[in-house]
């Protein structure tokens, strides 16, 4: 196996955490913000929130150059600075690409959920299946409608669980690409 195989798990494991993390963050964030609108804070803060959205796309653009050598365009917004806080908070409320941001990266919660779960069948099944060997006695093992209860049997597994972990590794990459494709997507939508 690669360390390109490993450094993919990482970057769907990230994927999982960063897509989590996000949709807490914009929900609560924006929530709370948008209930407080009728005080003299809610606004700003509002405001500060919608900023948020050109750090996070940086950081999932380093991240994508890191684990998948997918470059993208920086993504570069207009501040203004010599405006008061109220222009401020009109400018970053009018713009429909923060509201856009928060959309894109709220729906990496979805794309981190099927790497999670892309994790686990792709790098832990192979990996149980490969330690057939040592683990047959102590656990049940069942592979599709076969029982592994011999030793013969679990040499059969583990020689399984090498075509699968040498599936893995294409599937991981391809899958880790693709992920990486959705940022340079997001990237291109909001600089339109």
């Amino acid at each position: 196996m690669k360390s390109g195989f490993i450094q993919n798990g990482y970057f769907l494991l990230l994927s999982f955490v960063t897509g989590l993390f996000y949709f807490c963050f914009y929900m609560v964030a924006l929530s709370l913000s948008l209930s407080l609108s009728f005080t003299v804070i809610g606004i700003p803060l509002v405001t500060r929130v919608l900023r948020t959205t050109t750090t996070f796309i940086q950081f999932e653009r380093t991240q994508t150059k890191i684990y998948t050598d997918i470059t993208t365009a920086p993504y570069n917004k207009k501040i203004t600075t010599d405006a008061s806080v109220w222009v401020h908070a009109k400018l970053e409320l009018t713009d429909r690409r923060n509201w856009f941001a928060v959309f894109w990266l709220m729906q990496k919660l979805g794309i981190g959920l099927v790497s999670l779960v892309s994790v686990a069948v792709l790098y832990l099944g192979p990996l149980a299946f490969l330690l057939a060997p040592l683990l047959y006695r102590y656990i049940d093992l069942n592979v599709i409608f076969m029982q592994v209860d011999t030793f013969a049997e679990s040499l059969l597994t583990m020689a399984l669980g090498a075509v699968l972990a040498a599936i893995s590794v294409k599937l991981s990459d391809r899958l880790a690409k693709t992920i990486g494709g959705y940022t340079r997507t997001m990237i291109q939508q909001l600089d339109r």
